[in-house]
């Protein structure tokens, strides 16, 4: 059955560049370890479009960020010293830990043309390693596995499922994936963990007998084993086991409130690096204090 249904929220990041925000929600603020997931685009961009569209440099602790396109181009630029752009179907896997910072800009963008269109997801860091030394990593080719079969064409981009295993270390059970289904094709949601969405991309699927459209997440208990879509549709499935009480302020996750505010503190007062190849700017801390309230698996 469908636990929950979450439409996502239209959200300006800046300059126009806009994005469907679906979790954290309110009602339901993880699925498993994903504790964060925003829809980008999808976006036509003209050449020579303004800076302001770029995300500059800026902190995250407690956290991996999983970049996945559809479509477009973004370059990464982070505190390590990564220099790595993320094109389709590929994965950018940052392990923020005890402290990163990093940019994402849209070079290609405002050099060429292009569509923008993909997916940001956070998994927060399970207990014990919250604080672990960040790491960064791209995955392609044979670390993404891949299927093509009954109408379902299919992209394992984090943990396992279906038989497989993607090339990402992960620091928690876990499975996320993109399935390409054309109209009728039926595919199966992963099972064997204890909470599961998946995230209506594009067209309209039917599951449990109801059918859902584009920018819809649905929270899915143990009975719910496959999605069939109506139209062609581009659905991700994600999900994998709870890593307990989160808090969260701006790009910060940890389990612990003073943590959050230590991590605040240090950005406001300069006390965390910035990209060697992106340093001239970087997002102000936003106003207001942390938030009281946790988010929950």
């Amino acid at each position: 059955m469908i636990e929950m249904v979450i439409e996502q929220r239209r959200r300006d990041l800046g300059g126009g560049f806009e994005v469907g925000r679906v979790l954290p929600y309110a009602k339901r603020r993880m699925v498993g370890p994903f504790i964060f997931f925003d829809h980008m685009g999808p976006m036509d961009i003209a050449a020579g479009a303004d800076r302001g569209l770029d995300v500059r440099p800026h902190p995250h602790i407690g956290l991996s960020t999983v970049s996945y396109l559809f479509s477009g181009e973004i370059m990464h630029r982070d505190s390590l010293g990564y220099e790595q752009p993320i094109r389709p179907e590929e994965v950018n896997w940052m392990v923020a830990g005890r402290g990163i910072t990093h940019s994402e800009r849209l070079e290609h963008a405002r050099a060429h043309g292009d569509r923008l269109h993909g997916i940001q997801a956070w998994v927060a860091l399970p207990d014990g390693m919250e604080e672990i030394a960040p790491a960064f990593s791209h995955h392609a080719g044979d670390d993404l596995p891949r299927w093509d079969e009954r109408g379902v064409k299919g992209h394992l981009i984090a943990g396992a499922a279906y038989g497989l295993t993607a090339g990402a270390t992960t620091h928690s059970p876990l499975f996320y994936a993109h399935l390409d289904l054309a109209p009728g094709a039926s595919a199966e949601i992963p099972s064997g963990h204890r909470e599961r969405a998946l995230y209506v991309a594009t067209g309209e699927v039917e599951v449990d007998g109801r059918a859902h459209g584009a920018g819809r997440m649905l929270v899915v208990s143990a009975a719910t084993s496959h999605v069939r879509a109506v139209t062609p549709a581009t659905v991700m499935v994600l999900g994998g086991e709870p890593v307990g009480e989160r808090f969260i302020f701006w790009n910060f996750v940890s389990s612990s409130r003073d943590r959050l505010e230590q991590a605040a503190s240090d950005w406001r007062a300069g006390r965390m690096k910035l990209p060697d190849a992106d340093d001239a700017e970087f997002i102000p801390l936003p106003e207001g204090p942390p938030p009281s309230a946790p988010a929950m698996s």
